[in-house]
């Protein structure tokens, strides 16, 4: 500037104090006037620049200065608790009132805001304001945060504050909040437009004791496209994402065990429109091909019958699980769903275990050397796979046809029924075909395929591998798990698919994502089975050893929905009903639990297998029959409907019906007994005996083969797999 004048010992303009000497403060005046001119210029700035939010906001900032010119930050000095209260109520009814895809992440902000308004209050001696800011806003938290609350019922006096381990814990540390840019700039634009509803509180807690991180697309980790975008460019970048403060409890826990009241949507997903058109079109012209005979519907009879059945008020949108556009093979795929609708063996409901018998068609591998660990067959009825201890997959065609590969051979031998899948580095221990159907009948080469295309397998070596089954070659390895990966369930759309480990956590994929799009965390041990509902808006799983635990996930936000409790024994099956409403989930103890999803609670238990373990489970189409198999070397099937006259055991439970003499001996015949003797594989009998009660309606025994699955087809026939060990 050219307007510098001499200076003097009392008196100079706004800039004189850049001419002094080190150490020479100036006098008060003076800096009270050049902050003022220096507010000045800064909004003449911000004016001539249109950043007219921010002008405003230094307006505001700047009416209420302390000596030094900063501002003055609102405490609860200035009214009590009224700050807080009023403060913590603006973000909560906010949050409550936001976009769905933001709730999940704007409900971080409320623990930190809640506990560090509280420390606050008790700090500045405000103990009786404090206890009713508790007292109103606590409860909530209870379900997660329980020790903390009562940790912080006796934090009552201000030295409280300093000699809590706790209080000193999140004092001392920044809690850390890691939030998407979105949701950052929409949380500041609002705290800011209501200041002085209770916005200026808010961003004081949040600069003063939280650390906000912006995230581009949520967690980063080591197998994000982003972290391999910088190894790739040679940088280290890996930003710390983790949400709370080290040694701190972030709200995972297994005490929301009773908290089974969310509201769930069970019902089916509907179908998306332009793909029901394409589908009842083909229906149509099925039937002038093929008229039905007397007395059966017509194919779009039963299509509209079907659609009318799926239509439910409680269902997921589709907007909710985005899934890929519809192709001509999903046309194929719904209307041969449609016709094996129609024709299939229908099995309605029965009480007390009375009613036709359901056919079983039994696999039984021979010469494994106790090798195999799992055994997966596929939707069309056509192909087996098997996973085992020496870390390969084997699949084979059920009826011997060849299995050809769009890979030319260099050899020339023919095309085998069986083909090996090599890559996991340790024992597999589940696999899973994607989404197939039987082809219609004379299909041309112009028909799309409705065979499976793909195969997913987990192992020991932690990680899932997606297999073509046209190339026969691996086509992905996912990696995320922190140690073996008991199991892997594709949805039923496929596209989606969830796994569950040693880790303790249950994750859901995507086939065009290589990292994971949903971490849920809860169980205490591992979690060994997974299963998915059928409308694909929940996955199910299970924990082993001391948890003992069945929960339920909601994909479109992670969080645990339900929790059931009641097995004494390992779980070690999980299946959902195909009408959405009941869960069967089986233990090591040889019983099976029903649970009513809607209320939470248990429909009833069955038993009837001998020790060892269930492994597997499956219902019928119409929900009706569910059937078992497991280590005992049986093949169960049982009757899921609940008799008009149950009795009950001593802890209450109900197990049947009183008083009938309907329960089934292993040999298939009418048992006059509750209890019979549990027969081994060679027909001696094993010990103690075993209850099996009379919702049981058949069981068929092998001879010495323990049975790895079993699997209800669209036509109401039972498969089972099994390995013969004498």
């Amino acid at each position: 500037m050219s307007n510098h004048q001499p200076q003097s010992a009392g008196n100079g303009p706004p800039n004189a104090g850049m001419g002094m000497q080190h150490g020479q403060p100036p006098p008060p005046p003076t800096q009270n006037m050049s902050q003022q001119n220096l507010n000045q210029i800064v909004i003449e700035y911000l004016v001539k620049k249109g950043y007219n939010r921010t002008e405003q906001m230094l307006r505001l900032e700047s009416s209420k200065l302390d000596r030094e010119g900063r501002p003055i930050q609102e405490r609860a000095e200035d009214g009590g608790t009224e700050k807080y209260a009023t403060a913590y109520k603006l973000l909560s009814t906010w949050i409550k009132q936001n976009l769905d895809i933001y709730k999940n992440e704007l409900r971080r902000l409320l623990w930190p805001i809640f506990v560090y308004s509280y420390l606050e209050l008790v700090v500045n001696g405000y103990s009786q304001d404090a206890f009713y800011f508790l007292t109103e806003f606590g409860p909530q938290f209870k379900d997660h945060h329980s020790d903390e609350l009562q940790t912080f019922e006796t934090v009552t006096l201000p030295q409280h504050v300093f000699d809590n381990p706790t209080a000193k814990l999140y004092r001392g540390t920044k809690y850390r909040l890691p939030l998407n840019t979105h949701v950052y700039y929409n949380l500041l634009t609002f705290l800011e437009t209501n200041a002085k509803a209770g916005g200026t509180v808010i961003i004081y807690l949040l600069q003063t004791y939280c650390e906000i991180r912006e995230t581009a697309r949520g967690p980063i980790d080591q197998y994000s496209f982003e972290a391999i975008i910088n190894q790739a460019r040679g940088t280290d970048e890996e930003p710390d994402l983790e949400e709370g403060i080290p040694g701190a409890f972030t709200g995972v826990t297994n005490k929301d065990i009773m908290n089974n009241k969310a509201v769930l949507k069970l019902g089916m997903m509907p179908m998306d429109y332009e793909l029901a058109q394409d589908v009842r079109s083909e229906l149509e012209e099925e039937d002038i091909k093929h008229p039905p005979e007397f007395g059966k519907p017509s194919y779009v009879e039963e299509f509209d019958r079907t659609i009318k059945r799926e239509e439910s008020v409680d269902a997921p949108s589709r907007n909710e699980i985005p899934l890929p556009p519809s192709r001509a093979r999903d046309v194929v795929m719904e209307v041969q769903k449609i016709k094996e609708s129609r024709d299939r063996f229908k099995i309605e409901s029965r009480t007390g275990g009375v009613g036709p018998a359901v056919s079983v068609c039994m696999f039984t591998f021979h010469n494994t050397l106790d090798s195999i660990t799992c055994i997966e067959f596929s939707d069309d009825t056509n192909l087996v796979a098997v996973g085992t201890e020496e870390s390969y997959i084997r699949v084979w065609h059920l009826h011997g046809d060849p299995l050809p590969s769009v890979i030319k051979s260099s050899s020339n031998d023919p095309p085998s029924s069986s083909r090996r899948l090599i890559g996991h580095a340790a024992p597999v221990y589940s696999v899973s075909f994607s989404p197939s159907i039987a082809g219609p009948e004379n299909a041309d080469a112009s028909t799309p395929s409705t065979a499976p295309k793909q195969l997913l397998s987990c192992s020991s070596d932690k990680t899932i591998r997606l297999w073509s089954l046209e190339a026969w070659t691996c086509l992905v390895v996912y990696k995320g798990h922190e140690g073996p990966v008991w199991n892997v369930r594709w949805g039923p759309f496929g596209h989606y698919f969830a796994t569950c480990g040693w880790d303790k956590t249950v994750r859901v994929w995507g086939q065009d994502h290589i990292s994971y799009l949903r971490m849920m965390v809860g169980h205490d041990t591992n979690v060994n089975q997974v299963a998915w509902h059928p409308n694909g808006a929940y996955v199910f799983s299970a924990s082993d050893q001391a948890d003992k635990t069945v929960r339920m996930w909601s994909f479109t936000t992670g969080q645990c929905v339900r929790v059931f409790t009641g097995h004494t024994d390992f779980i070690s099956a999980l299946e959902c009903s195909p009408n959405g409403k009941i869960l069967a989930s089986a233990d090591a103890g040889g019983s099976i639990i029903l649970w009513d999803l809607a209320k939470g609670t248990m429909i009833k238990r069955c038993r009837g297998h001998g020790k060892g373990g269930i492994w597997s489970l499956s219902f019928s189409v119409e929900s009706t029959v569910l059937v078992s198999g497991g280590a005992d070397g049986t093949v169960r099937v049982w009757d899921v409907e609940v008799p008009a006259d149950p009795y009950k055991n001593g802890d209450g439970e109900v197990i049947g019906t009183g008083g009938q003499t309907d329960a089934t001996r292993l040999t298939g015949a009418a048992g006059t007994s509750q209890t019979t003797a549990a027969t081994g594989a060679g027909g001696k009998k094993k010990g103690k005996d075993t209850t099996i009660t009379p919702d049981q309606i058949s069981a068929f025994p092998t001879k010495k083969s323990p049975v790895y699955k079993v699997k209800f087809t669209r036509m109401n026939l039972i498969m089972a797999g099994g390995c013969y060990l004498p």
